[in-house]
């Protein structure tokens, strides 16, 4: 088992995993995604990966990290072991997600364990099923809003459209009447924001009570996996507006938005005994680390790694390129969300066109500061 020496264990935590949690995984922080929109982190960061990949790999690489045992993959095949083996021997409920998802979350599935977890994913799977849910109507009624806004200002900002998309996000989840309740969401956001800090943040249980309240009143018997499924839909609206910034179209636009800056850049697992990698026994309680930017955008081993590249889904699947997760920890609501931000995406597109990033595309690409020059290609919007 590869153990990487001091300074690439620091070159790891400097150029990989602290500017993503600065980034903000549950929320992302629009300051330092300026900052690193600018200077391209994540170019750097999948830089430091195919070093270790060359130096280290095919194995696992350890890091040297005093008291913790951390292994970073830097093999697909690797990547599609440890996705696929989850929740058993490799647990979801890894301790720094434990303490980022208690914030506004505590019986989340990604947290939950055991007979527990069984039960709350079969719930999320069966909920959030897009043919259970009012999706199509709902999206285009309010992109039809969104879209009168954007021909009579002439271009497509982030505020405009998250305004939108939160309005969406509600409908669906909530009902109609949740449509214009801002602080609901609000009151998550300052939850997720909390949840950036993990343990450092103390828990604002008073906060937490007041959303859950809120939600209470829309309806009592709501399932305890609601605060997560609006989580979710964040996400969503990003791969949506960067879709649009490719000239993203249905389903496969979405994909690909998500292939090329994952909203998910880290995915942690933790195992639950002694498991053999490459002839190499790791300890119970190892953290394993997939950085997923480096996997979805490796030229080496990806002819079409940045180029928007739609073809790629009709085609084999590389296991390592997980824009939702995979195996039994894959995101439940994979569906519903293809299903309404294809429709966004669709709907927009159908009415607005727009300019195109130039390739090759981006490494990180700051969706707070998208400003998209809109030009109308109907005249009248139904």
């Amino acid at each position: 088992m590869a153990i990487s020496s001091r300074l690439d264990t620091a070159r790891v935590l400097a150029t990989v995993l602290l500017p993503t949690l600065a980034k903000g995984v549950i929320v992302r922080r629009p300051g330092v995604m300026a900052l690193a929109g600018k200077l391209q982190s994540d170019g750097t960061a999948i830089d430091t990966m195919r070093h270790l990949r060359d130096r280290y790999g095919p194995e696992p690489v350890r890091l040297r990290i005093t008291g913790r045992s951390v292994a970073v993959l830097v093999d697909p095949a690797d990547v599609g072991r440890l996705l696929r083996e989850s929740p058993e021997p490799f647990a979801l409920a890894t301790k720094e997600k434990k303490a980022a998802l208690k914030h506004f979350q505590p019986h989340g599935v990604l947290i939950s364990e055991g007979a527990d977890r069984e039960r709350r994913r079969e719930q999320n799977e069966r909920a959030l099923r897009p043919e259970n849910l009012t999706v199509e109507p709902i999206v285009r009624d309010e992109a039809d809003l969104l879209l009168r806004h954007v021909m009579s200002t002439g271009e497509l900002t982030w505020d405009a459209f998250t305004r939108a998309w939160w309005r969406i996000a509600r409908r669906i989840v909530l009902g109609d009447s949740a449509r214009d309740d801002e602080q609901l969401t609000d009151d998550l956001l300052a939850l997720r924001q909390n949840a950036n800090w993990a343990f450092l943040h103390p828990q604002q249980r008073g906060l937490r009570e007041r959303f859950q309240r809120r939600l209470n009143e829309y309806n009592p018997a709501l399932p305890d996996q609601v605060p997560h499924w609006l989580f979710a839909f964040d996400a969503a609206g990003i791969v949506t507006m960067r879709a649009l910034a490719i000239g993203g179209r249905g389903a496969h636009g979405i994909l690909e938005s998500a292939r090329l800056w994952p909203t998910t850049p880290v995915i942690l697992r933790e195992s639950t005994k002694p498991t053999r990698w490459h002839g190499t026994w790791l300890p119970t309680g190892t953290e394993f680390v997939v950085f997923t930017p480096f996997f979805h955008r490796d030229a080496d081993r990806l002819p079409f790694a940045d180029r928007y590249a739609p073809e790629y889904w009709d085609g084999p699947r590389d296991p390592a390129i997980v824009p939702f997760s995979a195996g039994p920890g894959e995101c439940p609501g994979r569906d519903l969300v293809l299903a309404s931000a294809g429709c966004m995406l669709d709907a927009l597109s159908e009415h607005l066109s727009f300019p195109v990033l130039s390739e090759p595309l981006p490494k990180t690409l700051n969706h707070f500061g998208l400003r998209l020059q809109a030009t109308p290609t109907s005249t009248r919007v139904s």
